[in-house]
């Protein structure tokens, strides 16, 4: 069978067998020499699947609308819009807790073995707080009633909400009952203190990023700066800049930093892609006065925001910049130590190839994707850095996110 004699599927119900978990919140599944990636179904099951996407070749995708034999794991949603053609924000609601990081365990050991030859027994460790309530942080679409709502799966269809089973209360709570702005995206927090923070965005007509329209500030909700604490500090930020969404994330986050860097009084540091700087405070505490971090930050108001929060550190220097950049350019110590949690993307080799010219004894990555930190987990072993650690953390309860820190040697 071709590509080009494959008829499109979209629309047809097939029934399969479910087989292993895959990167992305779906199961893959076979059915007449075809992979098919299966939303709301868990491995083992036996499904009915309805084709909803198919750009033909040798694989479609769709979502199991009904279960003919259920794996013992699986478990009634708690939001009713988790299901076919509902809200695409969750993955696993139909999963047992368990599962759900079992299933992640899984991923992230694949990406592993796969994409940089790596064996590796995963447990992805539950947070405190359980799998509801937990998002601090959301983004929400506006549909053309002005009701709030978030996008259905690979699709601008926006599925209105009332409440979010996963938003902590002050988020999507306070947003869905007002009006907005036909159109408008919606960014919304509640910080350490409880306040709401909400900016309702809006294009900026004729102006594009990435093909995409550039979005400004339209109408604000409580202040412009958020108060977060961890790593015994507090932090004040921009309220729409980032910091970890789970409540427990940051402090458990810096407390595997710190256990893996092996420090000393005096040493050097680097921390890339450091936003406000979290784990720059955290290297700070370990080097001393005497000692030498540098942070990081493409964006600059949080390379500022950074610089605020870490001004009793003389020890610390903040540079704004691309990292690729402010490493090929800047005068910086020979690091003993790089810390670097870069976004979803990863680092990439040509940043991977700036770190270890240098030779940092230790590499600490903070990875919120699997499949980005095997790949740079691939590259640094090119480089003769071997994967020594690894714990991934449950900081995304019922989807399929998982959080990483992996620890690299020469």
């Amino acid at each position: 069978m071709t590509s080009g004699t494959v008829a499109n599927w979209t629309g047809r119900r097939i029934e399969v067998e479910v087989g292993a978990v895959a990167h992305g919140g779906h199961c893959v599944a076979r059915a007449e020499g075809r992979v098919v990636f299966v939303r709301h179904a868990l491995p083992g099951e036996r499904v009915v699947v309805a084709i909803t996407e198919d750009k033909g070749g040798s694989f479609c995708r769709g979502d199991a609308v009904e279960v003919l034999e259920a794996s013992p794991e699986r478990v009634e949603p708690p939001c009713p819009l988790a299901a076919p053609g509902g809200c695409g924000g969750c993955d696993w609601q139909h999963a047992s807790a368990d599962e759900q990081r079992r299933l992640k365990a899984v991923v992230v050991a694949e990406q592993l073995d796969r994409l940089a030859g790596v064996s590796w027994d995963v447990e992805v460790e539950e947070l405190a707080g359980g799998l509801e309530h937990w998002r601090t942080r959301t983004r929400l679409a506006v549909d053309r009633s002005g009701k709030v709502g978030f996008r259905a799966h690979r699709s601008h269809k926006i599925v209105p909400v009332a409440d979010c089973v996963i938003a902590a209360p002050g988020t999507v709570d306070v947003l869905a009952g007002q009006e907005w702005t036909p159109g408008a995206e919606l960014e919304v927090s509640v910080d350490a203190t409880g306040r709401t923070h909400a900016s309702e965005l809006l294009p900026d007509k004729g102006r594009l990023r990435s093909g995409k329209p550039v979005l400004r500030p339209h109408r604000v909700l409580g202040s412009s700066v958020a108060v977060e604490q961890a790593a015994r500090r507090e932090w004040r930020l921009d309220a729409d800049g980032f910091w970890q969404v789970h409540p427990d994330a940051a402090d458990v986050l810096a407390e595997v930093v710190a256990e893996w860097t092996g420090l000393a009084e005096g040493g050097a540091a680097w921390d890339l892609y450091a936003g406000v700087g979290l784990f720059a405070a955290v290297l700070a505490g370990q080097v001393g006065e005497e000692g030498a971090v540098v942070a990081v930050e493409s964006s600059r108001r949080a390379a500022e925001d950074g610089a605020e929060n870490l001004a009793d550190l003389p020890q610390v220097r903040v540079f704004a910049g691309k990292v690729e950049d402010v490493l090929a350019d800047g005068d910086l110590p020979d690091p003993d130590v790089v810390v670097l949690d870069p976004p979803r993307k990863g680092a990439g080799r040509s940043v991977v190839d700036a770190i270890a010219a240098r030779e940092p004894n230790r590499v600490v990555y903070v990875a919120c994707d699997p499949a980005a930190l095997a790949r740079d987990v691939a590259f640094f072993a090119e480089h003769g850095y071997a994967l020594a650690d690894l714990r991934a953390f449950d900081t995304f309860p019922m989807t399929h996110h998982v959080e990483c820190v992996a620890l690299l040697q020469r």
